[in-house]
């Protein structure tokens, strides 16, 4: 008997636990809710739901990926190791003193994340390496060794070492990191010349810091899942997504968990890009929500848009700088707590909140009968007749109207003189206007105009939101991919291996160093490949390159993406064109006189994928008969409707169904609008069509 090829894609999220089993091309799915004690257990729940689905047994998984909220988590909740911190003499406060950017001019009681280290367990050495990696002040030994036995006598789980320049020459941070080698070979310690060498020492810092604080708890549980699947018969190689949207080895994932902080969602981007390149879309926003939060993503020609930063735990919502900025590669995605187990409430000026605080999978929403007494946006939508009750999850999660109608008339209804039903209309159009204006935001900060973009919506949520998304940035397109409600899961099955290796490297373009350019892109390029082939083995690989560059006197960088090769000093004019094109792109001009400079260098080498197989979008369709109706609420018309109610499965390539209509399947259900006609496409996805732009064509 031929062995099948078995790929599974498992994402842990706040609420839900996603898995999707790719057996030979055919996918099974499947939905459970997220074990907070053990979240391996409901990886392990998951993989029996979809195996039982396929008829195989578990021996048979050939692979498993997966993508973990853990890291970020573990930040923002503090459940971290007790880490101390050794910094050049000098720079002992740099991670208390952040920038002294006031992101809330008027604020005079700004409130910011407390370091994950307190002072007491910041320590200090007489050291300094220059900007250029030469070493001013060498490293004391007896100095050095007198520190190691402080540290370890305090009892620390883990140890963080960020130097001053220490991206231009590591020897110092190696040279502390081989003395707590030698006499505790057992304890975790990560220097940030290896975790992130990029210039801006409060950034780097406060990485490394990040990675040595959640290093033990994700090693641990590593060890556990990959124990507890060896312990179900399941021995085949298990693969991590990191933030950046490519495949690691577990290994790799216990070295540098940070580089964890978004998988999940940075396994939708993956699935969303693989989708706007067959339909050829070169716009595209991704619509990701969950059952704890909404993501929104940029995505144009095919590759989703990435950052070398990203904030957790920010203090104020929105607010850039009000959280812990971390060094890592990072697909770049606004995350806002509005998901389908977000809590609704009403503050003190009798107006309806909803989020950031999150109901979960513990104990749920209140219609979920499991002992939560807060409405959610599920209570909502419940009320609004856009869930089935008895269908949701495909019936796994029963649904009671009378739950959800007592929690919102308690915590909503009641406090601001409404029924129910119009208090959970209240709830759903503030979620909805909070999402859109997050995209608003994130698309007019990259200088883009959002109507000009083709949504893809996928995640348990998402599907009930978009169209009304979509009306309200008038955006007339919309696909809602097949297996929307595990997007991200069937992402990780689309992801290639990769690595993306940074450096801090100075330059101005008037002192272009060819030569040292080239050396440095070449260790690079040989870190990413040693890291690709880790989990991958010989495979055949694509490299990119970004040089992050500004005028001098500005304070951030442009990411400009430059082509692999053999660079010579003329080459000087090639980077000049390419920073000035981007530059314009960006903010609608260039500044004609100001010298240019790079800061930093990516290089990213990812195994080499199949081509998306092109697909041919269907905008016109044969309207199919539907004899089962419900009502529920449409919000642009402010009332309840009348639609035609069908299951997904029915459909067939070309059958148009016009809005107001609900398309049911087991992980989600699809709303379309009354000012929208949904059209089933030959690859089972369905576009939503805005009915004006179709009577145009």
């Amino acid at each position: 008997m031929t062995q099948k090829n078995a790929r599974i894609g498992v994402d842990i999220g706040g609420t839900f636990t996603d898995v999707a089993l790719d057996l030979d091309g055919t996918l099974f799915t499947g939905k459970v809710l997220t074990n907070y004690a053990q979240p391996e257990q409901a990886i392990i729940d998951g993989i029996n739901v979809v195996c039982e689905k396929a008829g195989i047994d578990l021996k048979q998984v050939t692979t498993v990926i997966h993508g973990t909220t853990l890291v970020t988590n573990s930040l923002i909740e503090r459940r971290g190791a007790n880490t101390a911190f050794i910094t050049t003499e000098g720079f002992r406060d740099v991670v208390e003193m952040r920038t002294e950017n006031r992101f809330e001019q008027y604020d005079l009681n700004l409130t910011l994340p407390t370091p994950l280290v307190s002072r007491t367990s910041r320590y200090t050495l007489n050291e300094r390496i220059g900007a250029s990696g030469e070493i001013l002040t060498p490293l004391d030994k007896e100095e050095l060794y007198a520190l190691v036995k402080k540290v370890l006598a305090a009892g620390y789980e883990a140890v963080a070492v960020g130097f001053i320049h220490s991206y231009t020459n590591d020897a110092h941070e190696v040279q502390v990191a081989k003395a707590f080698a030698e006499i505790a070979p057992e304890l975790s310690v990560s220097i940030s010349s290896h975790v992130s060498p990029q210039i801006r020492e409060f950034q780097r810092f406060n990485t490394v810091i990040a990675n040595a604080y959640v290093r033990p708890q994700v090693s641990d549980y590593l060890g556990r899942l990959l124990s507890r699947l060896n312990e179900m018969g399941i021995n085949c190689p298990v693969f991590m997504m990191h933030s950046a949207g490519g495949l690691i080895s577990v290994e790799t994932a216990s070295e540098f968990p940070v580089r964890l902080l978004e998988s999940g969602p940075a396994g939708g981007a993956i699935f969303a890009a693989k989708l706007a390149t067959s339909y050829g879309e070169d716009q595209v926003v991704s619509f990701d929500m969950g059952g704890t939060t909404a993501k929104i993503c940029l995505i144009e020609n095919g590759r989703p848009k990435t950052a070398n930063t990203f904030e957790v735990a920010r203090t104020y919502r929105f607010a850039k700088g009000s959280g812990m900025p971390l060094s890592t590669p990072v697909v770049e995605m606004v995350e806002i707590g509005a998901g389908g187990g977000s809590i609704a409430h009403v503050d003190d000026m009798k107006q309806i909140r909803v989020g950031p605080k999150s109901a979960a999978s513990e104990p749920g929403p209140a219609c979920y009968m499991r002992g939560g007494e807060n409405p959610t946006v599920t209570d909502a939508n419940l009320l609004l007749g856009r869930l089935d009750p008895d269908f949701f999850a495909g019936g796994a999660i029963p649904l009671s109207v009378d739950f959800a109608t007592q929690a919102m008339h308690n915590k909503v209804a009641e406090k601001v003189g409404l029924d129910e039903k119009q208090a959970a209309f209240g709830v759903t159009e503030v979620v909805d206007e909070n999402m859109a204006n997050a995209a608003r935001v994130h698309t007019v900060e990259n200088g883009k105009e959002i109507a000009k973009f083709t949504m893809i919506a996928f995640g348990g949520g998402a599907p009930l939101h978009a169209c009304r998304l979509c009306e309200k940035l008038s955006i007339n397109s919309l696909l809602i991919p097949s297996g929307a409600g595990v997007g991200s899961a069937i992402g990780f099955l689309n992801a290639p291996f990769s690595y993306e290796a940074t450096l801090g490297m100075y330059q101005r373009l008037n002192n272009f160093d060819a030569s040292k350019v080239n050396d440095v892109l070449d260790a690079l390029r040989k870190e990413a490949i040693a890291f690709v082939q880790k989990g991958a083995g010989e495979v055949e690989t694509t490299t990119q390159v970004q040089a992050f560059m500004r005028y001098t006197g500005q304070g951030a960088e442009v990411a400009v993406d430059i082509p692999y090769q053999a660079y010579t000093d003329a080459d000087v004019a090639m980077f000049k064109e390419k920073f000035e094109a981007s530059y314009n792109e960006l903010f609608g001009r260039v500044i004609d006189g100001l010298a240019i400079e790079i800061t930093n260098w990516s290089i990213t080498v990812a195994s080499k994928l199949e081509a998306a197989a092109p697909i041919n979008l269907r905008h016109k369709g044969k309207t199919v008969e539907v004899t089962k109706t419900r009502e529920f609420f449409d919000a642009a018309l402010r009332e309840t409707v009348t639609a035609s109610e069908v299951e997904r499965k029915s459909l067939n390539a070309g059958d148009l169904i016009a809005g107001p209509a609900v398309i049911v399947e087991e992980e989600t259900s699809i709303v379309v609008t009354s000012g929208y006609a949904a059209i089933a496409q030959d690859d089972k996805s369905i576009l939503l069509v805005n009915k004006k732009t179709m009577e145009t064509e």
